[in-house]
Formats: structure tokens, sequence, C-alpha cells
């Protein structure tokens, strides 16, 4: 059987998507309605303070959270982690409509951000689970789409939520959001076992394994480097540089959301193609080639004089965004030990999450040294370094059966973790 003839559980696939979606439309929701509130309550140092109530004990938790999926399973864990959110935002809504008080909404972010934590390994341990060969690069593709969607409709609606009403609303929007997607989570996720613990071994162990996965894995290992020079490329320019190019040429802040949509439209127009023709699209376009499109295009955005061209520009690093995301993903998956499979994407999650704020920091100081532009052609060099370990990875021998979490590979993991 081909690769692209392997099984895809469509019906499960097409309602993890769905709920996934609707999760994600509410987590944006409550981002937007929490930062209004904030800078209301107490300006820049309240929003500061929320963001990173929210950010470091979600960093923090992801250090540990894939050994936690792989040695207890994805059911058990986000059966508990999403049916604590809708507890957690359903009290939160009591909270807000009875005191006006900023603190109960960084208790709120900090413990939102430790269940995030525990639930994203698990929840990207299940579309393996559900698609095989090349139609799981058509599963990850239509989970991408839906990602980009969930800001385009959240966002609105959490800005009109709390326009025309209060925090507690919003709060009990997503709580009622978080319970729908637990519903979908029991019934995707009915069936497909526990997780492997084994004998001798504990958490504190287990937690180790993320880098001893990179360290064992060399295809691994390269993937996870093409996706942090990725999003290291990316922070600084999209979060920093942006609105100071787009303030230094008098082009207005709306300039600004009218590059991000394209980036963002970009990338959905690919998560549509991809759902549709991934499996028919060779993995190097979709892997290499993307990531050269993406490298000049971050080079090209710096030399762009007009709103329309900077737009245009973002929209196509928007398209190659949103093919080579789902195909690192994919790869990254599939190279993965099963049994592993929880650990391994916390890390790349954790490279995610954890690579902005040094993005901005790294290009932030080189930018008082080097100027502003110049820096941002710094940034496009990485991100053409991507690419380059792109194919480093593909050269690597494919994951043979013993990958997917058959003894001898599960034997290096636990010799390797005893002896830490």
């Amino acid at each position: 059987m081909r690769p692209a003839d392997l099984p895809i559980q469509w019906r499960k696939v097409i309602t993890l998507t769905a709920s996934q979606g609707l999760s994600l439309t509410g987590d944006y929701v409550l981002l937007v309605a929490l930062g209004w509130t904030a800078v209301q309550l107490g300006g820049v140092g309240a929003i500061t303070t929320l963001m990173l109530a929210g950010t470091i004990p979600r960093a923090l938790t992801l250090v540990f959270s894939g050994a936690v999926t792989d040695m207890l399973g994805a059911r058990f864990v986000l059966l508990r982690t999403t049916s604590a959110r809708a507890v957690l935002l359903a009290a939160g809504a009591v909270v807000t409509l009875t005191t006006p008080w900023f603190w109960p909404l960084v208790v709120v972010a900090a413990v939102e951000g430790v269940l995030l934590g525990f639930g994203s390994p698990a929840t990207s341990t299940l579309l393996p689970r559900l698609a095989e060969g090349d139609q799981l690069a058509r599963a990850n593709s239509l989970s991408a789409m839906v990602t980009r969607v969930a800001p385009i409709v959240g966002s609105p609606i959490g800005a009109w939520l709390i326009a025309t009403g209060e925090l507690w609303e919003a709060m009990a929007v997503v709580a009622v959001t978080c319970t729908v997607s637990l519903a979908a989570v029991f019934v995707v996720t009915r069936g497909l076992g526990d997780g492997s613990r084994t004998p001798g071994e504990n958490m504190l162990r287990r937690s180790g394994d993320g880098v001893r996965l990179l360290r064992t894995y060399p295809r691994l290992r390269w993937l996870f480097v093409c996706a942090f020079l990725l999003d290291l490329a990316f922070g600084w320019p999209i979060e920093v540089a942006l609105p100071l190019l787009v303030d230094g040429r008098g082009w207005g802040v709306g300039s600004v959301a009218v590059v991000v949509v394209a980036f963002s439209g970009g990338a959905l127009v690919a998560g549509v193609a991809g759902a549709l023709l991934a499996h028919r699209i060779p993995l190097v376009v979709r892997l290499i080639v993307t990531g050269v499109g993406i490298g000049v295009g971050i080079l090209a955005m710096a030399l762009m004089n007009s709103v329309f061209a900077l737009a245009a520009v973002g929209a196509l690093v928007g398209l190659m965004a949103g093919l080579n995301g789902p195909a690192i993903v994919t790869v990254y998956q599939q190279a993965s030990p099963r049994a592993r499979l929880g650990t391994a994407m916390s890390m790349l999650t954790l490279a995610g999450i954890g690579t902005t704020p040094v993005s901005i920091v790294v290009f932030g100081g080189l930018s008082a040294v080097i100027g502003f532009h110049a820096t941002w052609f710094v940034c496009g060099v990485v991100a053409l370094a991507a690419p380059a370990a792109a194919l480093r990875a593909l050269r690597q021998p494919a994951p043979g059966p013993e990958s997917l979490g058959v003894p001898a590979a599960e034997q290096i993991l636990v010799t390797a973790s005893r002896s830490a």
C-alpha cells in the first residue's frame, strides 16, 4: 500500500479539528477580553503581568507534560485538563461578576497556562493515531487551517463582548466552548488506548526524554532546529519590527492589521490546499522550497515601499508558512517513537512558545547596534538556514518500525533515562 493510500479516520479528524477550532476561537475571545480589561485596570504593567502569568507557567509545564501524556495517555490527560478549564473559566466568570479586582485574573491566567501546557502535547499526539502516511499531512493541514481561522473569528468576538458587556460574559462563553470541546475529545479518544509506563520509571526520569530524543534521533534533531530557526526569525520582525517599519514610513497603525490579515489569509489558503492536496505535493516542495520562500520573503518585506507591496509579500510568506508548518509537524510526528510522541511534541511546542521572547531580546539588542534594516536582513538569513536544516533532516535515515514504539527504540530511551 502506497503512503498516500494509507487510512485516515476522517470523521474523527473532522470532529477533533472542529472542536480544536472552537476551543482556539474561545482562547482568542478570552485573550482579547482579558487584555482589554487588564489595560483598563492597570495599563501596560497590568497587561504585561497578565501575559507573563499565562506564558511562563505554560512553558515550564511543557518541560514534563509530554512525559505525563506518554505515561498516562492522551485521553486521560485531555479529559481532565479540558474539564478543569471549563470549571476554571466558569468559576472565573462568577468571581469577575462579583469583584472588580485584578489579581483573580492573574490567577485564572496562570492556572489556564498550566492546563494548556499539560493539554498541548496530548492534543498533538491524536492526529498521528487517526491518520497515517501522507494522509497525516492532509490532517495536519486541516488542523493548521483551523488554527489560522480561530484568531480571525475569535478576536472580533472578544472585542465585541468586552465592548458591549463585561469580562464575566466572555469567560462564560469560553467555558461553554471548553465544554463542547470536552464532549468532542470524549468521543474522539474513545478506544485509543492508555499510556506506556514501564515498571520502575517515574515522571521525573521521563521528563528528560525530550532532550534524549533529539540526541538519539538525528531526523528529529534537525527538524527541531528547522522549527526553532523559523520561529526565531519570525518573532522580532512581526512583533516589533513591523510596527516600527509602518510607523517610520507614516502609513498608520491600520497598515499593521492589513499585513497581518494578508499573512493569515495566505496561510489560510495554504491550509485549505494542504487539506485537499498535501498528499500530492512532494515533501521537498512543502518543506524545503517553502522554507526558502519564507526566508526570501522576510528579506523582501524590509524593502517594500508601499502598504500594498508589503501586504502582497506578507500574503506570499503566509502561503509558504501555511504549507511549511504542517510539513514540519507531520515529518516530526512520523519520526518520533510512538510511545514517546507526547514528549517529542512537547519539545516542538516549547520551541515555538519559548522562541518569540528570545527573538525579541536578541534581535532587539542587535538592532540597537547595527540598525533596524540590517537586523531585519539578519532575520531573513536566519530563516534561510532553516530549509538547510530541513534538508539535513531528510537525509537522515527514515524511522523504521522500531521507532514507532517497538521495544528496540524503547529500550534505548529507558536505558538512557535510568542512567541519567
